[in-house]
């Protein structure tokens, strides 16, 4: 019997999750809570739709002239569901169709890498989020701490996954000078990353947080300009430049 995923929703075309255009499928259900998370629709971990990996091939096989860019898995957190992210890109990689994963890195476990181990085998790609480089800011802006992150970022480091960093740049949050040059001294320890994408905030998600009856935190905080993304860029890496090796 197959695994079953609970599944948000699949989008198709997606041309900013990963190389060329991609086949992007949201995973339900997610444990942190980022306060300027778009996605809030998909926190809860009560199901959804259900579906086998055979099921998203036959969804992607319907639409693969459009998406050579291949599959995205983004959520919410996939690797909650970590056993049906295996099989399902463990069958990807058979019709040898290009993974990523999109994560925050949140569940992982330095002490007991098991199935990561076996997941990163069909793992072509990882866009790592680092929400917070500061612990104790990390623990405000989402909920948790940031430590499973970094160590997964390290781990990844370890085994050459490729990796995109991505980074969203909230004003009087993460657009810290301070802040923005530790997180381009923790990259420099790293060996793999391919990109950085900086991710100014906005938002936009505010309509559906009242839909959905959930504050937004961040209602008085302005967009981050687009000035202001590229000099958080530029923080980051020369700073990463300086320290690399």
């Amino acid at each position: 019997m197959e695994v079953l995923g609970n599944i948000h929703s699949i989008e198709t075309c997606g041309t900013v999750d990963g190389p060329g255009i991609r086949f992007v499928v949201f995973f339900q259900g997610c444990p942190m809570r980022c306060q300027y998370c778009h996605n809030p629709d998909t926190w809860s971990n009560e199901n959804n739709q259900l579906f086998s990996p055979s099921d998203i091939l036959d969804k992607y096989n319907g639409v693969k002239e459009f998406c050579k860019g291949g599959i995205t898995v983004t959520g919410g957190e996939p690797l909650l569901q970590i056993d049906f992210l295996i099989n399902l890109f463990k069958l990807f990689k058979l019709h040898k169709i290009h993974t990523a994963l999109d994560t925050s890195g949140i569940t992982f476990n330095k002490d007991n890498p098991d199935k990561f181990n076996e997941l990163i085998k069909y793992t072509d790609l990882v866009l790592l989020d680092i929400k917070h480089i500061d612990n104790a800011e990390h623990k405000k802006l989402t909920g948790h701490s940031n430590e499973n992150i970094l160590d997964f970022a390290r781990y990844l480091s370890k085994h050459n996954v490729p990796v995109w960093i991505r980074h969203v740049v909230v004003p009087e949050i993460t657009y810290n000078e301070k802040y923005l040059s530790e997180l381009g001294k923790f990259l420099a320890e790293l060996n793999n990353i391919k990109a950085l994408d900086i991710l100014p905030y906005h938002n936009m998600a505010i309509k559906k947080y009242e839909k959905l009856n959930i504050p937004y935190k961040l209602k008085e905080t302005p967009p981050l300009l687009k000035e202001d993304a590229l000099k958080a860029r530029n923080i980051i890496i020369s700073t990463y430049q300086k320290y690399h090796k």
